[in-house]
């Protein structure tokens, strides 16, 4: 299956780049490792969309192994949009109206 294309919601940009601010406020590295994880859940995902679980809807939900997120996201046979990056502590379902 072809790799579908993959837009971020631009507040799901903006969640993630205050995670990565955060991060690199307290440790370089770590900002480059939840950087290094958020690539390789938009690369799993875009692979196969399918994989990981309906949480609400049409979304689904891929979990960091590393970090205290979820990628959240719906497809379309030819894209996938990113409606949040969610850190677990915050509000659930605080995206579900993107």
């Amino acid at each position: 299956m072809a790799d579908r294309r993959v837009h971020l919601h631009p507040l799901a940009a903006d969640e993630a780049e205050a995670a990565r601010i955060w991060y690199a406020e307290r440790n370089p590295r770590a900002a480059e490792m939840f950087l290094d994880e958020l690539d390789l859940a938009i690369a799993r995902v875009a692979e196969n969309p399918q994989r990981w679980p309906q949480v609400r809807g049409p979304f689904r939900r891929y979990i960091f192994p590393k970090f205290p997120f979820s990628l959240v996201y719906r497809f379309t046979p030819a894209s996938i949009e990113v409606v949040a990056i969610a850190h677990h502590r915050r509000r659930p379902g605080y995206w579900k109206t993107r």
